[in-house]
């Protein structure tokens, strides 16, 4: 017996002992949820799948987010021989028994599949294995693995094969699959609860199954009984509703406050209740331009910083960014002279005349226009002691217009100083 002698992938009846993630595993491509951006109508992989043209592959994503499940369903779709294979629990001796097996099939015509999950976990040597049999086409490899392919798996096997980014399920698409769990567990559900259970799971749609199979067993499956389950408060809000926006208004005006303390708080309730972590990045940023501006101009490059973190990081480890970021700001010294200053400007270009480019400020490009008088006394300020001209740049309508005010907090009082320096020495004879 071989491996290509192995029980068949799907059990005909549903076996109730079986996990439910496993139980609701879907068998068709129209019943596969999420990761649209590669399985949609009309995309390559779709097509490939669907034609049974597949070439060899690497899909790489979260835990719970479809790999093996996908995987399954070539099997199902696929008129080659299907052979599953981990990473885990194989070695050099069971890749040469399966490659030996996979050369002498395609001898008879007949194609191999085989589906290497956790393919990160073979060593060099083990994935170069692979590698002559990929190339003569005895193979087609599906490699699944949860790690960037980039630093884990053989550069000569990841030529070889298209790498596809399998993202985590949304909140809605897990709902969604928990709601078509119900019938299979024999269960009803308050649609909060599942919405919880989603919201938890972080893109895992077997952490979400597992969750609510164990939830399964108190009853009605409600919000305190999914409580109970994750061992602590659910906090849900509707991301697109009320308490969404006062969660954010709350950790906003906490740090424009210098509330440290109550700043954490409010990002912690953001964090539980399953904010998108992305989305509170940018607000942060936003803060830290709005409210600290340049009276601490490195908060821009701390923020920035911590937006990379947070999507290099992922969860949980991201979160601890977010929070350096909002305690940074929020003991940082504050200044929205930058916004306001931006705000009057514009504020002026909507209600003024677009005044015309002074002539001495305009490029000479040709000839023509240096005769015309553009660029006529312009004075280079690298020409004037300490880079400083008395000329002036604003149209002559608006000639010593002040739209920036710097406060005295930070970095700001010096700035202050520097401006008050400069138009000093900018109103003195040259």
């Amino acid at each position: 017996m071989s491996l290509f002698d192995a029980a068949p992938l799907f059990d005909p009846g549903r076996d109730a002992r079986r996990p439910l993630a496993d139980r609701m595993r879907p068998e068709t491509l129209d019943d596969y949820a999420g990761q649209e951006h590669i399985l949609g109508p009309g995309k390559p992989l779709r097509v490939q799948i669907e034609r049974d043209r597949l070439t060899s592959v690497i899909l790489w994503g979260p835990p719970g987010v479809g790999k093996t499940t996908l995987a399954r369903i070539v099997a199902r779709m696929t008129r080659g021989e299907f052979v599953p294979f981990s990473a885990v629990l194989s070695g050099i001796k069971e890749i040469k028994t399966v490659m030996a097996e996979a050369e002498r099939l395609r001898s008879l015509g007949r194609r191999t599949i085989l589906f290497v999950d956790e393919i990160h976990r073979f060593n060099r040597a083990q994935q170069d294995a692979f590698l002559p049999y990929v190339e003569k086409g005895d193979i087609v490899l599906i490699g699944a693995t949860t790690e960037n392919p980039s630093f884990e798996v053989n550069a000569a096997l990841l030529s070889r094969s298209k790498v596809y980014m399998l993202r985590a399920l949304t909140d809605e698409e897990i709902a969604g699959l928990l709601n078509r769990a119900l019938p299979e567990l024999g269960v009803e559900a308050d649609q909060d609860a599942l919405d919880a259970i989603a919201a938890a799971s972080n893109g895992d749609a077997r952490s979400a199954y597992n969750t609510l199979e164990s939830a399964a067993g108190l009853g009605r499956i409600t919000l305190d009984a999914v409580s109970q389950m994750l061992g602590r408060k659910v906090l849900l809000y509707d991301k697109s509703g009320e308490e969404h926006y006062n969660l954010v208004s709350a950790l906003h005006k906490s740090v424009r406050s210098s509330d440290a303390d109550a700043a954490l708080y409010w990002l912690a309730r953001m964090l539980e209740a399953g904010e998108d972590r992305m989305y509170i990045a940018r607000r942060i940023v936003r803060i830290a331009v709005e409210d600290i501006g340049l009276a601490d101009p490195r908060a821009l490059e701390q923020c920035i910083a911590m937006q990379h973190a947070v999507h290099f990081l992922g969860i949980p480890e991201g979160d601890l960014a977010l929070a350096q970021a909002v305690l940074y700001l929020a003991v940082a010294p504050k200044s929205d002279a930058c916004y306001k200053a931006l705000g009057a400007a514009i504020a002026e270009v909507r209600s003024g005349r677009a005044e015309p480019v002074p002539m001495h400020l305009r490029n000479a490009a040709t000839s023509a226009m240096k005769n015309w008088g553009y660029g006529e006394g312009y004075q280079h300020a690298h020409q004037f002691e300490g880079a400083l001209n008395g000329m002036e740049c604003l149209p002559e309508a608006l000639a010593g217009r002040r739209w920036y005010y710097p406060t005295e907090r930070g970095i700001e009082k010096r700035i202050k100083e520097r401006i008050e320096e400069i138009r000093s020495r900018r109103n003195q004879p040259l």
